[in-house]
């Protein structure tokens, strides 16, 4: 099971991710370019995912993913945070973040996952 602050903790490791509080949620980006959205009342995240990702996480347990819309090329997946250890969140963070960012900083980092 993972936290909120799990989930901000792993975000605020990627470089150049800022968040900001809505009101009824909080909108995490980088560069200016949205990769997430998190809900505290619903202790659920929105993450953007490829749409192939989205579709596959969806099947394999709908109990803890759920589509919330597509865009293009992507299909951005609720997570419920009490269905997901720490490590598998930081992967679906990393890779929201990581279909976001600019080339340069995305080699920057690599294939270094937030811990």
């Amino acid at each position: 099971m993972s936290t909120i602050a799990d989930f901000l903790d792993l975000a605020v490791q990627l470089p150049g991710v800022r968040h900001t509080d809505h009101g009824r949620y909080t909108k995490l980006q980088v560069h200016a370019q949205t990769f997430g959205y998190l809900w505290e009342p619903t202790r659920t995240v929105g993450l953007k995912q490829t749409r192939s990702e989205q579709l596959a996480l969806v099947a394999e347990r709908p109990d803890v993913f759920e589509v919330q819309f597509t865009a293009g090329a992507f299909g951005w997946v609720v997570v419920y945070l009490d269905g997901v250890e720490r490590d598998e969140l930081a992967e679906l963070t990393f890779e929201a973040w990581r279909l976001t960012a600019p080339s340069a900083v995305v080699d920057e980092r690599a294939d270094r996952l937030p811990t």
